[in-house]
């Protein structure tokens, strides 16, 4: 499992995701693990499960560092989320996270969708389209 830092912009304690479990032309696959003692964390130390969004929006970002072959990532916009959906009010303290965000429309102008699933232990938990720009 590669790390994830050399492929997202983002830092500790932002960095959220863990490690990429797999990537390919068209998908990206990633690990993170809920910190029950992170920033993020309610009294029971669960991760609240609007913080998806923020997780597909990481994976889609390493997916992008990933196609860009150990360059450094570019920057990217989050432009919005349609039809963010969670089953779980909260992800709770020490789960494991698998976020998976897959190509559902791109331009040669940046412009792009992805669909994104967050599931826990194989179970579907959450789900949105995440739209994005990265200027070339």
């Amino acid at each position: 499992m590669p790390a994830s830092t050399p492929l997202v912009p983002h830092r500790p304690p932002l960095l959220l995701i863990d490690a990429v479990r797999e990537a390919g032309p068209d998908h990206c696959t990633c690990l993170a693990r809920v910190d029950g003692r992170a920033w993020y964390a309610d009294a029971d130390g669960a991760m609240p499960a609007w913080f998806g969004l923020e997780l597909m929006a990481q994976t889609v970002a390493a997916f992008s560092g990933n196609r860009n072959q150990g360059q450094a990532p570019r920057i990217g916009y989050l432009l919005g989320t349609r039809q963010y959906s969670s089953a779980a009010e909260s992800f709770p303290a020490g789960a494991l996270l698998e976020v998976t965000a897959r190509v559902h429309y791109a331009d040669a102008t940046g412009l792009s969708a992805f669909a994104c699933e967050l599931r826990c232990g194989g179970v579907p938990l959450a789900h949105a389209i995440l739209k994005v720009f990265e200027p070339a």
